[in-house]
């Protein structure tokens, strides 16, 4: 969430300019307009009344237009664009007696054309008060311009501690969200319907003494649709929606926080029934007392705002209050107590069901070619959250873009699951030729251990072409979605973890940091079968560690209370569950050697294996594939 307050620090040099530019061009316009006034029809040519009056003797001019002060003469043979021609006279006095005593005969003002031209009462005004008028007309502007900025300015300072929340309108038919657009989650849906009940009929739930409870903590991984949750409870009810992220109440200066909790639940009331929705709540929700910011920060102070809130109004005001979080055990337990988010639901990542149906809503406006299986795609995206798969409907859509087709391919969806989970190719990274017998040879340890091992998921593709951080990589799934995962499963998992190891140690007799990120995986693994999962004889069922949260100093931390002891007894089980996976990773690749070099040679060729290609390899080596899914 960006700074708002640095946001209008960054904007205020650009609006004094634009508002610097708008006096400018006001002052621009009324000054051609007085130029336009003061010259009035173009340009002019005086010459002297003699004059004037000697060129009407002569015969020259045809016409004369008497004024007030002045006389216009038109000239016989003279071009339109020609200046006009005009002599002063003074105020008052005839056009007649004034050339007469100029000695002009009455012949030759009979042959003229004689006008008399009279001011209207509009024009003589403007052209004699315009001069005077319009500068304090201007200056006039400038002042009130100039104080409209500083009461603006005075405004802004006095709404500092108002809310800044979103509102969704239920007549807002672009962004309403009904339940129908929320795939998979079928447990929070049928919890959240009780809200959308008792928004909707409250004297069913209040003439048996029921209570709904004012606060419904959603709780799950990022990207599990929570937000999307909450708008489609309030789209279902019909009512507004106030949305605010939690780490937008808290500011530098102490107190603004709790002054926007007070005037969101005020407008929140006012509009009831609604549903107010504070988004990652855990930046203001942490248990207090920890020492950071000292008892009485800012954070605190807004916490027990929200807090005083929650028990200030009625089940009668119809007002639910609805949070997310994927920190719940980062919470304050006042927050959570009975009688505020009391009511908790989780939301889980979608299982292969789940996911195909949020991947037909995702589907929706993109046409899709005949081959389009999304059962399939599900199957491959196990661990996929509702933003991913999002994520991959879009890529796939780009993708085809891209290559100036018109519908989207099943083979762009596959590319698309490869490049949300580790990124884009690489295909300008070329390798040598001695680094890519290197990879293939190490991603091929890797799948020949996945493909032997009992408990390890089969694999599903192989390659050598770079993506994201990683040379090349073997990407395997699991038969189903799973819940649990057994000690069987983890010592498989760190044996294939290995087989990359293994194979460059066999083969080249040297070892390389492509292995870097295997090790890593599979030793955090072994620590937690062995201080975790219980799944060490010599420690038995004791859990030694805990995760701790976030360290302030970034990533995480986890809590040991054991002794050095104890701890070099988990130092020695880690060393000997690593060292086990690496005896069966190399017995597997000597045992299998011929079906090792197959698939690295046949990799090296083509660079990409696809499932149906690989178990091909490992049927003419004696190998069995595992038994594919039925879709």
């Amino acid at each position: 969430m960006e700074n708002k307050e640095k946001n209008s620090k960054d904007k205020a040099p650009h609006s004094l300019l634009r508002q610097g530019a708008i006096a400018l061009l006001i002052f621009l316009v009324l000054t051609s307009v007085y130029s336009f006034i003061a010259e009035q029809n173009g340009e002019r040519k005086e010459i002297a009344l003699s004059a004037l009056a000697a060129d009407i003797t002569s015969g020259k001019v045809v016409e004369i237009i008497a004024r007030q002060d002045e006389i216009e003469a038109r000239y016989k043979d003279a071009a339109e664009d020609a200046p006009r021609v005009v002599a002063k006279k003074e105020f008052g006095e005839s056009v007649a007696e004034t050339l007469k005593s100029l000695g002009v005969s009455p012949e030759k003002m009979s042959a003229l054309t004689i006008t008399i031209s009279k001011p209207s009462g509009v024009g003589y005004w403007v052209g004699n008060i315009a001069p005077f008028l319009l500068p304090i007309l201007f200056l006039g502007f400038l002042i009130w311009f100039l104080s409209r900025q500083v009461r603006g300015a005075g405004m802004q300072a006095f709404s500092f501690g108002q809310s800044k929340a979103r509102i969704i309108f239920p007549h807002d038919k672009k962004q309403k969200v009904s339940f129908k657009d929320v795939a998979g989650a079928k447990e929070a849906k049928e919890e959240l319907k009780e809200i959308v009940d008792f928004l909707k009929n409250p004297k069913k739930f209040l003439d048996i003494g029921a209570q709904i409870p004012k606060g419904v903590l959603l709780m799950g991984a990022s990207g599990t649709g929570k937000t999307l949750l909450a708008r489609a409870v309030a789209g279902e009810a019909n009512v507004p929606f106030f949305s605010i992220s939690g780490s937008e109440f808290v500011e530098m200066f102490v107190g603004v926080g709790a002054s926007r909790v007070r005037d969101l639940f005020n407008m929140a009331k006012k509009a009831a029934p609604s549903i107010i929705f504070i988004d990652e709540i855990d930046a203001v929700g942490r248990v207090r007392g920890t020492g950071v910011g000292g008892g009485n920060d800012e954070r605190e102070q807004t916490l027990n705002q929200i807090l005083v809130e929650l028990d200030g109004f009625e089940p009668t005001d119809r007002l639910v209050v609805m949070a997310a979080t994927n920190r719940p055990d980062v919470l304050d337990p006042a927050l959570v107590r009975p009688g505020r988010f009391d009511r908790r639901v989780v939301v889980d990542l979608p299982d292969r069901e789940d996911r195909e149906e949020i991947l037909k809503i995702h589907a929706r406006g993109k046409p899709l070619f005949e081959d389009v299986n999304l059962r399939v795609i599900a199957e491959r995206t196990p661990g996929f959250s509702g933003a991913d798969l999002y994520s991959l409907m879009n890529e796939g859509a780009i993708l085809a873009a891209r290559e100036n087709r018109t519908k989207v391919t099943q083979y762009d969806l596959i590319r698309s699951i490869e490049k949300v989970m580790m990124g884009p190719e690489r295909r300008s990274h070329l390798l040598s030729v001695k680094e890519k017998e290197i990879t293939a040879y190490h991603e091929a340890g890797h799948a020949l251990a996945a493909s032997v091992l009992t408990h390890a998921d089969p694999v599903h593709k192989i390659s050598i072409i770079s993506r994201g951080r990683a040379a090349g990589y073997t990407l395997k799934l699991p038969i189903e979605d799973r819940k649990l995962q057994s000690r069987r499963e983890f010592l498989d998992d760190i044996a294939v973890s290995l087989g990359g190891f293994v194979a460059e140690k066999m083969l080249f007799d040297d070892l390389t940091t492509g292995s870097s990120n295997d090790l890593a995986v599979a030793t955090a693994l072994a620590r937690d079968m062995v201080t975790r999962y219980g799944m060490s004889e010599k420690i038995g069922p004791i859990a030694l560690e805990e995760s701790a949260g976030l360290s302030p100093f970034g990533g995480s931390f986890t809590e040991r209370d054991y002794s050095e002891k104890v701890g070099a007894v988990v130092d020695s089980e880690i060393a000997r569950i690593m060292s086990e996976a690496e005896e069966r990773a190399t017995d597997i690749l000597k045992k299998n050697r011929k079906a090792l070099d197959g698939i690295a040679k046949r990799l090296i060729e083509v660079e990409t294996l696809e499932r149906a290609e690989f178990e091909k390899l490992l049927i003419a080596n004696g190998i069995v594939p595992k038994k594919k899914q039925e879709i």
